[in-house]
């Protein structure tokens, strides 16, 4: 049982980490080059536009980047394939923690509150950053990240399955606390070597193909489980 949903998490990232790549070849990745050209001096790097933030836009000398073109690709591909299994593994754990019939239209579901809690919710404090933004210190922004992702997961999983209204408002409340503490930005208003209408352009974007990216990891981890991974779940818990 457990091989079969492992092979149906490892599946849909697979290919939602294609279709992923894919997708940013044409939207975030010309604007991530476009925005280098803007970093005086400073190696080319790529930016992934759904993970928590980096250590800023500032490379050293001998700061290892991938080149451009194919090793670029490559390794973009291998990131969105990774992290794009390692999301589907979470959603196909929570299939079986919850017990219930799963397929596609229900696995797209869990995929876009995946997005809500991974991507939307930091987004609303921490948008995605073009090489050459100005940041906040980065330990303030990866503690004030992680808060925003947790207590998204937790407000959402108490807002979709709290079976007391009681719940249902604590999971509100929950969702609230990261954006009423706010998220750091940096003081004085210190402004990156990119064009405002290019960051905002980026930002937009990566949101967009994160939606994306996190529908199909749903719609393909409960279209893989109800294939794969449902049948034998069942007949072991009968």
């Amino acid at each position: 049982m457990i091989r079969q949903v492992l092979f149906s998490a490892v599946l849909a990232g697979l290919l939602a980490g294609l279709l992923t790549s894919a997708l940013q070849a044409v939207t975030t990745t010309p604007l991530i080059l476009h925005a280098e050209t803007f970093e005086a001096g400073e190696a080319p790097t790529a930016h992934d536009h759904g993970a928590a933030p980096a250590a800023g836009h500032s490379h050293g000398e001998d700061a290892w980047a991938p080149g451009d073109g194919i090793e670029r690709a490559f390794y973009t591909t291998m990131a969105n394939v990774v992290g794009s299994t390692g999301f589907a593994l979470l959603l196909t754990a929570g299939f079986v923690l919850r017990g219930d019939a799963v397929d596609g239209r229900r696995g797209l579901l869990w995929g876009l509150a995946g997005f809500a809690a991974m991507t939307l919710s930091p987004s609303l404090g921490l948008p995605p950053e073009v090489p050459g933004s100005v940041a906040a210190e980065l330990s303030a922004r990866q503690v004030w990240w992680i808060s925003a992702v947790v207590t998204a997961a937790v407000g959402l999983w108490l807002l979709a399955f709290g079976r007391a209204a009681l719940w249902k408002i604590v999971g509100v409340a929950i969702l609230a606390v990261p954006h009423i503490v706010g998220a750091p930005h940096p003081h004085g208003g210190e402004v990156g070597a990119a064009p405002p209408e290019l960051a905002a352009q980026f930002a937009a974007t990566s949101i967009v193909v994160s939606a994306v990216s996190w529908a199909l990891i749903g719609w393909l981890a409960g279209t893989f489980f109800e294939r794969f991974g449902r049948p034998r779940l069942a007949a072991v818990t009968a």
